[in-house]
């Protein structure tokens, strides 16, 4: 093989890893974890986790996003992200898909946070599932067998919201270890769904 053709290999390659977001945000969770479990050896796990007050640290808004709790913990939500996040990346820009983990993922951990407050528990959480989640809720939702469904049934809006909600729990009963954040898991495929029936993903061209 030349060297020329070696070289547009590899320049192939290098763009099919540069600039890819599923790609860019399996590193970061990576990474982010690292430095948390580095944390964790001097007791400062707490300034990565998202905790009540769930703005106190800001950071740990988007730091409890890509954060996890070991290696398994990483593992896990690192599958679902690669795989789901794979089918929905190359129907949208990487800002949107940066965008959509990310407010996902924080939103998923409030909900979780404050309606554990709500039973009395104050619980931190850390991890990617409720974006993950959020990703396989749109990839459910945004495709051409979820349009027929919807198009030939026309649902008023409460039954849309109740199959919804319903599939919502399906996925997190279905696809949560014991002892996850049950809340979390929920909120990310409710808003994964919704957002993919209103199709907030896809680049505008």
């Amino acid at each position: 093989m030349s060297s020329t053709a070696y070289d547009a290999g590899h320049g192939r390659r290098s763009s099919v890893l540069h600039g890819n977001p599923v790609i860019e945000t399996l590193l970061a969770m990576v990474v982010v974890s690292l430095l948390a479990w580095a944390a964790s050896l001097v007791g400062l796990l707490g300034l990565f986790a998202l905790g009540p007050p769930v703005w106190l640290p800001p950071w740990a808004l988007l730091t409890s996003v890509y954060a996890h709790a070991g290696p398994a913990h990483l593992l896990s939500n690192a599958v679902v992200v690669a795989v789901a996040g794979t089918l929905v990346a190359p129907s949208t820009t990487r800002l949107r898909f940066y965008a959509f983990f990310v407010v996902t993922g924080a939103l998923a951990g409030v909900a979780h946070v404050w309606a554990s407050g709500l039973l009395g528990a104050r619980t931190a959480v850390l991890g990617a599932s409720g974006a993950a989640f959020a990703l396989v809720g749109y990839v459910l939702a945004a495709n051409p067998a979820a349009d027929a469904f919807f198009g030939t049934l026309r649902l008023a809006p409460r039954a849309v919201i109740a199959v919804v909600a319903a599939v919502a729990v399906a996925l997190t009963l279905s696809f949560s270890a014991p002892g996850s954040a049950l809340v979390a898991h929920f909120a990310g495929a409710a808003m994964g769904l919704v957002a993919g029936r209103l199709g907030l993903l896809r680049a505008r061209r």
